[in-house]
């Protein structure tokens, strides 16, 4: 199965799913990173493993059915045949749905639905919850509303801060995205 990952910031998660198929836990090629900030930092780690890719300012557009349409070709181009949202910050409209609909899916740092949007551990953690945790769903047209594949709760613990609970998060992300991938890889038969 050749992926392309989707990103907007420094790549964590990406770099997670990089690490996953280098050690052979996770039986996919990254064909493609993509992100919306040509200054990310997910850009130097697919540098770093000559992974291509293809940035772009959304602003340089005039819609966003002409940046999906731009991304549509270059995932054809590449033969991508699924895609990983890994802290990409847009929502994803009409033109990218239509071609990878059901091919899609992204991660999220709370358990779906509570806490989705934007700064979900800072929602879970403001929200004084004992337990928050990690979605991976599939990509619909809604916020964080696609159909739930996996999701692993994490204990909020008395002193916890708002950093280390970030970092537990992190820590869970980096492990069920991988493992997840591979579930759905063998369930595709991609």
């Amino acid at each position: 199965m050749k992926v392309a990952i989707f990103a907007s910031g420094s790549g964590t998660n990406a770099q997670a799913i990089i690490e996953a198929v280098l050690q052979g836990t996770l039986d996919i090629e990254v064909g493609l990173i993509v992100s919306d900030k040509p200054q990310a930092r997910v850009l130097e780690r697919a540098a770093k493993y000559n992974i291509p890719t293809f940035a772009f300012t959304p602003k340089n557009f005039s819609s966003k059915a002409e940046f999906e349409k731009e991304i549509v070709e270059k995932l054809y181009d590449a033969n991508i045949e699924f895609v990983v949202l890994a802290g990409y910050m847009r929502l994803i409209g009409p033109t990218l749905l239509e071609a990878y609909g059901g091919k899609m899916i992204n991660i999220h740092p709370s358990l779906l639905p509570s806490f989705s949007g934007l700064d979900a551990i800072g929602q879970a953690f403001q929200a004084k919850v004992k337990v928050t945790g990690v979605t991976i769903h599939y990509v619909d047209a809604g916020m964080d509303t696609g159909p739930i594949i996996a999701q692993e709760a994490v204990r909020i613990d008395e002193e916890e801060t708002l950093e280390t609970l970030t970092k537990k998060i992190q820590a869970l992300e980096h492990r069920l995205y991988p493992e997840t991938l591979q579930v759905i890889k063998k369930q595709m038969n991609l």
